[in-house]
C-alpha cells in the first residue's frame, strides 16, 4: 500500500475535521465545544500518521479509541441533551472506531510486508 492510500484513513481525517468545525453550525452545551474541537483535531492527526504509514498497526487502534471516547463523550460530559453535538459525536465515533477495526487487517498485511515475515 501506498502512503496516503487508505480510504478508510483519510474518511476518518474528513470525520474528524468535520467534529473539529462542528461547534460553528450545532447546538452546544457545556462542555461540548472544547470536546469536539479536541476530538476532532485527535482524529485528523491520527489519520494523517495512518496515511503517512500504512504499516504502522497502531493507528488503527487509536481511530478505535478516539471513536469509541468520541461516542460516548456526550454523556461523560454531560452533553446529550444538545442535539447537534451529540448526534456529531455519535455518528463520527462510529465511523471513526469502525473504520479503524475495518482497516487493521490491511495495515497489518502492510507492516509485515514491510518487516519482512
Amino acid at each position: 500500500m501506498k502512503t496516503f492510500g487508505r480510504w478508510q484513513d483519510w474518511v476518518v481525517g474528513v470525520a474528524g475535521g468535520y467534529t473539529a468545525l462542528s461547534p460553528i453550525w450545532t447546538d452546544q452545551g457545556r462542555g461540548s465545544t472544547a470536546t469536539l474541537i479536541v476530538f476532532g483535531v485527535l482524529l485528523v492527526l491520527a489519520a494523517a500518521w495512518s496515511l503517512a504509514q500504512p504499516g504502522a498497526v497502531n493507528s488503527e487502534y487509536v481511530h478505535v479509541a478516539l471513536g469509541v471516547l468520541l461516542f460516548i463523550s456526550p454523556w461523560v460530559f454531560g452533553y446529550a441533551a444538545f442535539g447537534g453535538a451529540s448526534w456529531t459525536s455519535w455518528v463520527v465515533g462510529v465511523i471513526a472506531a469502525g473504520l479503524g477495526l475495518w482497516a487493521v487487517p490491511e495495515s497489518n498485511k502492510v507492516h509485515q510486508a514491510a518487516v519482512g515475515h
